[in-house]
This record gives C-alpha cells, sequence and structure tokens, in this order.
C-alpha cells in the first residue's frame, strides 16, 4: 500500500527556493454557511427527496493518536521546504510522517504558501509532480480549521474534487483516505459503471466531507436529490484540460452552479496545459487566483528512453509482439488511439499466448478495477489502454510504454512515457510511427525540444507471429 501511494509526493527531494509562509487558519468568515443570493445563471430549482429522512448522525470519535510531531524529526535544507514549515495540524503531519516524505516538491510548496492563507490557485504541473497532495493537503487544511456547520444532513459534502476519468478518481480517494485517516475526516469517490445503490449506501452510513467524482456520476446523485452542494466549502478541479477534451465543461459548469458562489468557497483548478479555454474557465470560476506554474526540467524525463521505430500499420502488430516475447518483458503498457484498436490489440495478444487486458470507456468500472489489481500483481503482462483510461494510471514497475499508434495531441506522449521511468526508476518507450501517424511525430519533437532518432526494427522483430494450436 505504502509504495503505492508514494507517487502522490513523488520526487520530493527536488530542489526549490527555501520558504516558510506563515499558514494561518484559512479566514472562515468567508467560509460561513450563511443565505446566499440567487445566482443569476442557476437553473430552475429541481423537485428534490426531503433532506430530512435521511437523520442526522453524530460522527465517530477520532481515533486515539499518540504520536507527536516531536516524532517527525526533520533537519532544515538550504533550498528546500519542509512541511514543517507550514502550520499542519498534527493528525495530517502524522499522515504525511507515514509516508515518508519530509520535504515538498516545488509544487507543494508554491501552492500551499497560497492555499493555506484562504487564496483561490490554478496551477500547471505535469503528472507525477506531486499536485495531488497539494490540493489534498489544502483542503484537509481547511476542513479541519473550520467548525462544522450545526445544521447539515448526509449528502452535504464540505469539500468536492472533480476529475475527468474514472481511474484518477479512485486514485485521489485512496491518496485522500491516506492522508485523513488520523482526522475522522470521511472520503468518498462516485464513479460511473459502478452499482448506484452502493455508492448511495455511503451517503446513508456517514457523512461525507470529501467527495471525489467524476461530473457524469456526480450529475446523476445531485439531480436525483442525493447530493446537494451548497454547504461546498473547497472546490477541486483537476486535470481541467482533459476535461475540456472530453467535453465534461457542460456538466462541470450544471455542477459548479449547486455550489456556493465564488468568493465564499475556495477554488483550485489545476491543468498540464494553459490554453485560453482553461485560463477563460479559471477566470469563471475563481477570484483573483495565484498562479503556479511549475516548468520541468525536461518536458520528459531523463529517467525514461525513448525511441521511435518506422514501420507499415501492418507490420505493427508483429512487431509488438515480438517485442514483448523475444525480450521476456513482464510489465508493458500499450497505447492506441481509438477503444477499437485496443480491443483488436488485446484480443490478438491474447489469442497469441500472451497474458494481455484492456483499459478503455467500453469496460466496465468492476472489471477495470479487477484488471488494474492483475496488472499490479503482475498477472497480467499488457496492459492496452486509450488515453482517457490510462491517464489516471500509476503503477510501479512498468518496464516498457509503447505508442502502438502516436497520440494527436503531443502532450498525450509526455502522459503516456509518464508511466514508466518513475520515482528514478529506469524506464524505456517505444513509438511505432507507420504512414497513418507519422505526421504526429514533428509536434512531439517540438513540445520535447529534441528530435527523436527514427530507426528501422531489425528483422527478427519482424518475425511473422507463430500461431497456437
Amino acid at each position: 500500500m505504502l509504495k503505492a501511494l508514494k507517487k502522490i509526493f513523488s520526487k520530493g527531494e527536488a530542489e526549490q527556493p527555501a520558504s516558510s509562509p506563515t499558514a494561518n487558519a484559512i479566514p472562515s468568515a468567508s467560509r460561513e454557511t450563511k443565505a446566499k443570493p440567487a445566482k443569476a445563471d442557476a437553473q430552475p430549482a429541481r423537485e428534490a427527496k426531503p433532506r430530512t429522512d435521511k437523520p442526522r448522525r453524530e460522527r465517530p470519535a477520532k481515533p486515539v493518536d499518540t504520536w507527536k510531531l516531536e516524532d517527525f524529526v526533520v533537519e532544515p535544507q538550504e533550498g528546500k521546504t519542509r512541511f514543517h514549515d507550514f502550520r499542519l495540524a498534527p493528525e495530517l503531519m502524522h499522515a504525511i510522517h507515514d509516508l515518508g516524505f519530509p520535504y515538498c516538491t516545488p509544487i507543494q510548496a508554491q501552492v500551499l504558501g497560497h492555499t493555506l492563507k484562504g487564496k483561490d490557485a490554478i496551477g500547471r504541473a505535469q503528472t507525477g509532480t506531486g499536485k495531488t497532495a497539494a490540493f489534498l493537503i489544502s483542503t484537509i487544511t481547511q476542513l479541519l480549521q473550520t467548525q462544522v456547520p450545526k445544521e447539515r444532513y448526509m449528502g452535504e459534502p464540505r469539500a468536492l474534487i472533480i476529475a475527468p476519468t474514472r481511474e484518477l478518481v479512485v486514485q485521489i480517494a485512496k491518496d485522500a483516505q491516506a492522508l485523513t485517516k488520523y482526522t475522522g475526516l470521511n472520503v468518498m469517490s462516485f464513479v460511473g459503471g459502478m452499482d448506484f445503490d452502493k455508492q448511495l449506501k455511503q451517503l446513508e452510513s456517514r457523512y461525507c466531507d470529501i467527495l471525489v467524482a467524476t461530473p457524469g456520476r456526480l450529475l446523476d446523485f445531485n439531480q436525483r436529490g442525493e447530493v446537494h452542494l451548497d454547504m461546498v466549502e473547497v472546490l477541486v478541479l483537476d486535470e481541467a484540460d482533459r476535461m475540456l477534451d472530453m467535453g465534461f465543461i457542460p456538466q462541470v459548469r450544471q455542477i459548479i452552479r449547486q455550489t456556493p458562489m465564488k468568493g465564499d468557497r475556495q477554488t483550485l483548478l489545476f491543468s498540464a496545459t494553459f490554453t485560453d479555454d482553461v485560463m477563460n474557465l479559471a477566470r469563471q470560476w475563481t477570484v483573483n487566483p495565484a498562479v503556479v506554474e511549475i516548468e520541468p526540467e525536461n518536458v520528459a524525463s531523463d529517467t525514461v528512453e525513448q525511441h521511435v521505430y518506422a514501420v507499415s500499420s501492418s507490420d505493427k502488430y508483429k512487431l509488438l509482439y515480438n517485442l514483448v516475447t523475444q525480450n521476456d518483458w513482464q510489465r508493458v503498457m500499450v497505447f492506441a488511439n481509438r477503444r477499437d484498436e485496443v480491443r483488436r490489440i488485446e484480443e490478438k495478444l491474447v489469442r497469441d499466448g500472451v497474458s494481455a487486458a484492456q483499459m478503455s470507456g467500453d469496460v466496465p468500472q468492476q472489471k477495470r478495477i479487477k484488471v488494474l489489481e492483475g496488472f499490479r500483481e503482475g498477472k497480467i503482462r499488457v496492459l492496452v489502454a486509450t488515453d482517457v483510461a490510462g491517464r489516471g494510471i500509476h503503477v510501479d514497475g512498468i518496464s516498457h510504454v509503447i505508442n502502438f499508434t502516436l497520440p494527436e495531441v503531443p502532450d498525450d506522449y509526455v502522459h503516456r512515457i509518464g508511466r514508466t521511468g518513475r520515482a528514478g526508476s529506469s524506464g524505456t518507450s517505444i513509438s511505432f510511427a507507420g504512414e497513418d501517424d507519422a505526421f504526429a511525430l514533428p509536434p512531439i519533437e517540438q513540445l520535447l525540444g529534441r528530435k527523436i532518432n527514427c530507426e528501422m526494427p531489425p528483422e527478427e522483430l519482424l518475425k511473422p507471429v507463430p500461431r497456437k494450436h
């Protein structure tokens, strides 16, 4: 479990300017529950199930915690920011200590310096920089420092985190549970493809403090009157650029209209890119936000060795099969642009005796969870995925990433190869450039700031695939 969670603090030893911002309690005056004026763009009220049919229940007592901050000794180092440099609750520091990361990553240090003072923020950073922990630590601190409203019902979260994919929601929720385990705060996650009634039972059993959800499933709960967003103190929008690409923004707008007005909530927005569309959304949903941009030293990690094979489309599968089997690779991730491509590749690999599974929007959520567990445990050798499904996957020990088709969006290339070479380990990415997708290579090279040598695959890697009898 500890290994699976270490990614949220990846590169925790990274150098950054020293800072010791005063992180006083977030001013609560603007966060207090009060009658709010009607919003100009609010939708007509829906007929909702009366909330009084869900009795108010007492929060379970927090677990007894004899741990002391003195147990977490971290020496100051020039150029590094410690979590001790912020005024974080002992319960939260205990969880950070358990995870074994005393120093902040650059985005954590910069974001927390603003958000712990109550400011809205928008952040740009690559995957693997620790941004998830940055907004979770800030959110947890806000909830611990602000008194729980006296008039509160089941299904009224105090913090809402919206992410575009099921896998990303599940991962954020796991990280949140690790960071809240000593606080008594409750974390819930709602995603499509899972049993609605089972998710509903969570709301009927305990209060919801932090809700992590995909836009569609959250709207389902909201429109049925099961989730009410009028007490949201912190709103987090993760991977805003991806939500734009996937067409989720109209749903996100509907959701935000149900929350307190900006200024009466703290809003944090994160994106891998700051396009004009993303910045327009940030202006609509935030008030004088702090802007944090973390420029990576290299767009693609130095720990990932990158190759491109020039190969005809008809030879791509032979090349894939021979690479995996001749080299005896045990944990490989293969990316393709379309769901039908993913399905065909997986079916061929299974037919030819290679343990493989697919991860795309066509796969039900319960099966996706089982597939990921099988991949982590080594029972599945090759995981074939689309970009949408692959964005939230963080599995240790992926030795190779193969781009069966080059992505049309250059940033997706960086996200793909970032599945390997994590936490300082080495990895290899191999891209197949065929007649149908070679045009995508120059924009990728422009993003990387360098050329990638295009090679012809060795003859032995193009041998016919032996048929199983």
